[in-house]
């Protein structure tokens, strides 16, 4: 997995071919990667169309998203500051 997978760790080469960059690689379930594109603008349909046709999808995935992203939200919780509170508490509550 690339780990920190969100449209700032993208770009693309002087060729025009995507890149990935700063993996905080691991190795877990795919979801996880595709729930942090999700959580920070998420990328252009043609990136999940692509990744759905190579991946496949398990049922309940949409259920599952956020509480990937709980992770991330903490993460930035402590990192950053109070403006992740809200989402963490959403979170939290839902799955509790």
């Amino acid at each position: 997995m690339h780990g920190d997978l969100w449209s700032g760790n993208f770009m693309s080469d002087e060729n025009g071919q995507p890149m990935l960059i700063d993996p905080a690689v691991y190795v877990g379930c795919n979801e996880a990667d595709i729930a942090m594109t999700e959580l920070f603008g998420g990328f252009d349909s043609r990136f999940y169309m692509a990744y759905f046709e190579a991946m496949g999808t398990v049922p309940g995935y949409e259920e599952r998203r956020d509480l990937y992203n709980l992770y991330h939200l903490t993460n930035h919780l402590n990192l950053f500051g109070s403006a992740y509170l809200s989402a963490v508490v959403r979170t939290i509550e839902r799955y509790s």
